[in-house]
């Protein structure tokens, strides 16, 4: 797996976002398919003009 290094308000920004003890990979991953479910829906929306 890569590493990332992430500049301190980023991490800032990923800690407010964290619900109890969810780790960087859980969020990372959260947001990551947050981020295509709504690529999907823009996509899709467009096809019914």
């Amino acid at each position: 797996m890569p590493t990332i290094e992430l500049d301190e308000e980023t991490v800032e920004r990923l800690d407010a976002l964290r619900v109890e003890d969810e780790s960087y990979d859980e969020i990372v991953t959260e947001l990551i398919n947050i981020y295509e479910a709504e690529e999907l829906t823009l996509f899709h929306a467009g096809d019914e003009v």
